[in-house]
């Protein structure tokens, strides 16, 4: 797409893209860019688990951050402008450098889908519990992760593939911190199963007081009310 509209690019015009992983597109579209163009990679950290223009809505920026990625050359005025593009659509703006960019997503998106898709498909092949239990007593827990894995199947394939490297050194790091907790649960040892949820429930609670979720419980379902007693009918009715 970037040797098909380079040639068409007014000089002074602004490039950018929406993409989750950002190295690899510097790097491939970069070449195809003619030099009096100011390329800037970007990538909004907002949306849900659906994809394509119908699943946007007007508030879908609000309070979200966008992660600008300027080359080593990035023209200050032209960042500038399109930090400004964004900062209107109600987002917040970070700029850090492409590899750095990947490898804090592989942490706090690209592993979690990847947690999520492998959860959810391991709870569909246990032959012990049919497809109807795993459906019908979803905990909040599980709920969450079919939600995440939910999401589009081809954009989450070349997520992986184009952030490979970063995603297998988070991989790992998570293989070794699984690991621990393993030995953890087969020793009874409580005191690391508590203060490693304790932990992690700090940094829950960071996210929600930072405005990027909600403290709402349960989120996504509705509760309906509870159902009303009959009424006993009268000693003279029995």
């Amino acid at each position: 797409m970037a040797a098909e509209i380079g040639p068409h690019l007014k000089d002074g015009a602004i490039v950018s893209d929406v993409g989750s992983v950002k190295a690899a597109v510097a790097r491939d579209m970069r070449p195809h860019l003619p030099k009096g163009v100011h390329f800037i990679p970007a990538h909004p950290v907002a949306g849900t688990e659906h994809s394509g223009p119908d699943a946007g809505f007007p508030e879908l920026f609000i309070n979200r951050w966008c992660i600008l990625t300027p080359l080593e050359d990035a023209n200050p005025t032209a960042v500038e402008r399109l930090s400004t593009f964004w900062r209107m659509l109600g987002a917040n703006v970070e700029c850090m450098t492409a590899e750095h960019h990947d490898l804090v997503l592989a942490v706090t998106s690209h592993l979690p889908h990847l947690i999520a898709y492998t959860i959810v498909g391991t709870a569909d092949e246990l032959s012990a519990v049919t497809r109807s239990e795993v459906l019908n007593f979803s905990a909040g827990g599980f709920r969450d992760f079919t939600r995440i894995a939910a999401s589009d199947p081809t954009m989450w394939r070349d997520v992986f593939l184009a952030n490979k490297d970063a995603v297998l050194e988070m991989l790992g790091t998570f293989n070794e911190d699984l690991s621990k907790l393993t030995r953890a649960i087969r020793r009874g040892d409580g005191d690391t199963l508590f203060a490693q949820f304790s932990r992690t429930r700090a940094i829950r609670r960071g996210i929600v007081t930072i405005g990027q979720d909600s403290a709402t419980p349960d989120f996504g379902r509705r509760h309906a009310e509870p159902p009303r007693p009959m009424p006993r009918p009268y000693a003279s009715d029995e």
